[in-house]
């Protein structure tokens, strides 16, 4: 039945969705710490599926806003708000399923190398992207969604510190030719999936400026 709610665009479905989305993003992070993990104590990886299932169900997400932004007359947000915020969170659970892959290349490629502090960086990041989204929904001020943001580039900052680090200790130490690239290629996926993060905490600031 036709509701003058659902035209009005007062219903809370859009909420829900890039909820939903910034959650994904989140679990894919967590599946990545369990992988990682499991790497450190030379246990090995069977499967990906965990991380296909997230990003797979981030994309079916990303579809039904799409869907519901050509049903809806008027939305809470702009259009091209939740298109650009949606499209943003996508990137995050595509991205960290990409290092997965890297991963079964050649687990054993990783013994004895420690990704705490970047996975660490990672569950913040994503932990601060899924709050940001959710207190879209509460109407967020101004000044606190810029001091959460400030808290993602920070963390963005210690990202590429870190990455800066872990290549100077690559470059200078006793590693072959083959495990300088995995590694190069892991270290360099794992600083972007950060930035995706970023990326989004960028969005959302400016969508929270827009309003305010």
């Amino acid at each position: 039945m036709f509701s003058i709610r659902q035209l009005l665009g007062h219903d809370d479905k859009f909420y829900d969705l890039l909820e939903a989305s910034a959650e994904q993003a989140d679990a894919s992070v967590h599946h990545l710490v369990a992988l990682l993990g499991k790497v450190e104590h030379y246990d090995s990886p069977e499967s990906l599926e965990q991380f296909v299932h997230s990003r797979r169900k981030d994309k079916q997400i990303t579809q039904e806003l799409t869907e519901q932004l050509c049903k809806t007359f008027v939305t809470p947000l702009e259009r091209e708000d939740i298109q650009a915020l949606a499209a943003s969170l996508y990137k995050i659970p595509k991205t960290v399923e990409k290092i997965g892959e890297r991963i079964l290349i050649c687990p054993s490629d990783m013994h004895g190398v420690s990704f705490r502090k970047h996975l660490d960086l990672l569950d913040q990041a994503a932990e601060c992207v899924l709050d940001m989204v959710k207190d879209l929904r509460k109407g967020i001020d101004a000044p606190r969604a810029r001091e959460k943001n400030n808290r993602l580039q920070n963390i963005e900052g210690d990202a590429d510190k870190l990455e800066l680090d872990v290549l100077r200790d690559l470059y200078h130490g006793d590693y072959d030719a083959k495990h300088v690239i995995f590694l190069r290629d892991i270290y360099e996926l794992l600083e972007k999936v950060i930035d995706r993060c970023r990326d989004a905490g960028n969005i959302i600031l400016q969508v929270v400026l827009k309003y305010s």
